[in-house]
């Protein structure tokens, strides 16, 4: 039999509670009898593949049973040194320190040419220093809120002090923040959830239906939910020029230029920074006027007078009083 479809059918029964015959056998391209087969094949080398009797049958691996060595290919075992490598300083609570041992475990018995793969990486990547950027997380809401998701079933748990039971959908990594996306039964919609805010996830034990996605994944939705929990600020500015040429210099869509004149338009746009927007216009060699927000003004005023104080150059030197004799 081949070893990679071996591999393959054991990160099936790895990434799912249960399986029926025939859809592991058409995800592995082979038929139901292949798969009995290929599965008598683990139970030799030791991995407890529990089997359901029936007529479409399914598959699953014991839960609690001490598992032996995974088996992994090259690309699996360089993706999981890289990813230990990286959970070493990043956001989920302890996982630090475990990170590292277990990366000194995988290290020593990773072939030669894999550990060069995974040194030369290493040694070629700079992470950015400085102060954590958000809260850690506890790596066992993740474990439980993962599993949830994998097995679409019910999680309670409290969020800011209120309880909630909800239907995970996904998990989604974004930098040091991780966010859960769920439907919340008890507010009948799709909801974001910080996962550093999340204490005391439970199984319910119960199936969640099934359920229209709320987007095309899970990260699109909560790219979505960030924008919208954003207060709209829009810049509205007179600027003096063409409609075409403030949005070749400016960089921005026609639908936020409106033309009033051949040599005057209106700008409207809703940046995410205030500051950059400031510092946008200045730079344009533009004339313009603001016509809002007053926070933009503010900004610009105090621009204007850094730049002032940077150019006017050292003070005059101060004139002796009248009757003082010159040194």
């Amino acid at each position: 039999m081949s070893s990679a479809r071996l591999l393959r059918l054991l990160s099936l029964l790895q990434a799912r509670r249960a399986w029926p015959g025939p859809e592991l056998g058409e995800r592995l391209g082979v038929s139901v009898r292949t798969v009995r087969r290929d599965v008598e094949r683990l139970r030799g080398l030791g991995y407890p593949v529990h089997a359901t009797p029936g007529a479409a049958g399914g598959y699953a691996l014991e839960a609690g049973t001490a598992m032996p060595p995974l088996l992994l290919d090259d690309e699996e075992a360089v993706a999981i040194a890289v990813g230990l490598r990286a959970a070493a300083g990043g956001a989920v609570e302890g996982m630090g320190e475990a990170s590292v041992r277990a990366l000194a475990k995988l290290e020593q018995v990773l072939p030669s040419r894999l550990r060069r793969r995974v040194t030369a990486l290493y040694a070629a990547t700079a992470p950015l220093s400085g102060p954590p950027a958000g809260p850690a997380v506890d790596p066992e809401t993740l474990t439980v809120l993962a599993a949830a998701c994998r097995d679409r079933e019910r999680v309670r748990f409290a969020y800011r002090d209120t309880g909630r039971l909800v239907e995970p959908y996904g998990l989604v990594s974004a930098g040091r923040r991780w966010y859960l996306v769920a439907f919340d039964t008890g507010r009948d919609g799709w909801r974001t959830f910080r996962a550093d805010r999340i204490t005391g996830p439970r199984p319910t034990g119960v199936r969640c239906p099934p359920r229209e996605p709320p987007a095309a994944d899970a990260a699109a939705f909560v790219t979505r939910s960030l924008a919208r929990s954003r207060p709209l600020r829009r810049a509205v500015l007179t600027v003096h020029a063409s409609a075409t040429e403030l949005a070749d210099r400016f960089r921005v869509t026609g639908a936020e230029v409106e033309p009033v004149d051949d040599r005057t338009c209106v700008l409207r746009t809703a940046p995410d920074s205030l500051e950059w927007t400031a510092l946008r216009v200045a730079y344009l060699d533009l004339d313009f006027d603001v016509e809002g927000p007053p926070e933009l003004t503010a900004r610009l005023a105090a621009m204007a007078a850094r730049l002032t104080r940077a150019t006017a150059g050292p003070p005059p030197p101060e004139h002796p009083p009248p009757g003082t004799p010159a040194r």
